[in-house]
Parts: C-alpha cells; structure tokens; sequence
C-alpha cells in the first residue's frame, strides 16, 4: 500500500487564488490589506520565510510593508517600531519573524502588537479566544494542517489524534482545532513514557517536533492519516520531516510530502489572517 500524497502546494495555490479574487472585490470597496513584516537580523531561513511572504502578498494583491534590522536593535527600538505600525492604518497585520535575538524578550514582543493585528496568533488574547473556542485568528500553521485533512475529505469526529511536540506554535493550538472538531486527542513530547506506542495508536498522527526523521513507518498504525509539521535540513542539504518519509507512505493512508506540505498552507493562512483583519478593521471603522 502507498500512501495517498496531501499535497499541500496545490491547496495553498487554490487559497491564495480565491484570496486574490476577495482582495480584488474588497479594494472596489476601499478596503486595501497590508501586511508589514518585521525581520531582526540575518538569520537565512528567516529570511527564505520573509521572502515567500512578500512573494504571496505580491500574488494576492496585498501590500508588503518590510522592516529589515540589525541584530543588535535594542529592544525599546523594536517596540517603538511596533507602536507605529499598531497606529498605521495601512498596515492590517503585523508579523514580527521569530526566532528573534537573545537580547530581545520574545513574550514582551508579541504583547506589543495589537490583538487586532496579530495575524500570527501569537498574542495570548488570540490564544485565549482559541481556547474557549470563539477565535478572531487562527495560528497559521495549525490552521493549514485542518484545512489539508478537511479538503482531503479526511473524517476527524470520534478519530484518535496524536500529536508529536507541544510548542506554543503548533502542538498545543493545533490540539484545541483538532477537538474543536471532536477528535480525541493526545500531545506527546520528551517526558512521554513510552512514545511508540502512543504514536501507534493515532488515526490521525501530526509531527511537530523538530527532530529529522524520528518517527519511522513501523510506529505508524496502519491507514492512519500522517501530517508532518517537521522541516529540517540534512547535512547533505536535504530537506527531510520529523517523519520517515519513505517507510511511513508504506504503512499510512495519506501523508504530507516534506517540503510543499505543511509549508506552502502555513503562508496561505497567514495571508487569509491578513484579508481577514483588513475587513474586520474597515467595519470597525464603519
């Protein structure tokens, strides 16, 4: 048996055209989303991400507003910055790239940016509105993972969901989507006794742990759905998942390909985040 591929790529290309097609409608109405982006230093994969972030707004039609600086900004710079883009009316949302430099208090960052604008879902009002199940965001990456099981006509009701990873990014809000949809769900992580056998007991298993390859085909229940959160770069540059690519498409039912899996959808729901803000944000207006 080979595994049916989620191809996250192809999903995120429909998105962002339905997107493009709101923004081109909402702009009739004088409503213009602008996404401002705030990257710290020259970190590489930070900036690959920022880059394929402006590379979608470019495609929707939503304008990029880019803050490029140094490493060794202080900390009452990065706020004042983030107070002006709070005030800007152009700028619907606000992405502040992590991870950011030791100097700099990653809490104190995303408290600074306006709940409003926060289309990360970061701020803990927005993870607090997740929690009693009345979201003004969803985060982007737990949201693209159920928006592939959804358009895969994948079931979720009554389902054993297992994730691998308990991060405030990913495992613990894509817990709250997951049982918002009546999975039963179980989040693994370091201290988690006897792991395998969690993992082999998951109908719908997502990785999220950031750790090359560790979950292998044999781990895997047979038929079950495998979502690999997990991007990591080989010595030999190769990119691989937190699961064993070729093993587990044996043994799984269908299984997101690393990279153009979870990766392409996170950026489309950042971008869904940003048109949904810009219209909030004009009907507050009135």
């Amino acid at each position: 048996m080979s595994a049916r591929v989620l191809n996250g790529k192809e999903l995120a290309t429909k998105i962002k055209g339905e997107l493009k097609q709101t923004v081109d409608d909402i702009k009739k109405q004088n409503i213009h989303p602008g996404l401002a982006v705030v990257i710290v230093g020259n970190d590489p994969a930070s900036r690959v991400y920022v880059n394929s972030k402006k590379k979608a707004c470019e495609e929707i039609g939503i304008e990029s507003f880019e803050y490029a600086l140094d490493e060794n900004v202080k900390e009452a710079e990065l706020l004042d910055l983030i107070q002006k883009l709070n005030n800007d009316d152009k700028v619907n949302g606000i992405l502040v790239q992590l991870p950011l430099p030791k100097h700099i208090n990653e809490e104190k960052i995303i408290l600074a940016i306006s709940s409003s604008k926060d289309v990360d879902a970061f701020h803990p009002e927005n993870v607090g509105r997740l929690m009693t199940g009345n979201p003004q965001f969803l985060p982007c990456t737990p949201a693209g993972v159920m928006e592939l099981i959804k358009e895969s006509g994948i079931e979720i009701a009554g389902k054993e969901c297992v994730i691998v990873g308990r991060s405030n990014i990913v495992g613990k809000p894509q817990s709250m989507l997951l049982l918002a949809e009546h999975g039963t769900v179980t989040i693994c992580h370091s201290k988690t006794k006897n792991i395998e056998e969690v993992i082999k007991r998951a109908d719908i298993l997502v990785a999220a742990v950031g750790r090359p390859e560790m979950i292998k085909g044999n781990s895997i229940k047979p038929g079950a759905v495998v979502i690999d959160v997990g991007i990591n770069r080989l010595e030999n540059k190769k990119l691989v998942g937190d699961v064993e690519y070729e093993s587990a498409s044996q043994v799984a039912s269908a299984i997101t390909p690393v990279p153009g899996g979870v990766g392409p959808m996170t950026i489309a729901m950042l971008m869904k985040n940003t048109v949904r803000a810009a219209i909030a944000q004009a009907e507050r207006k009135g």
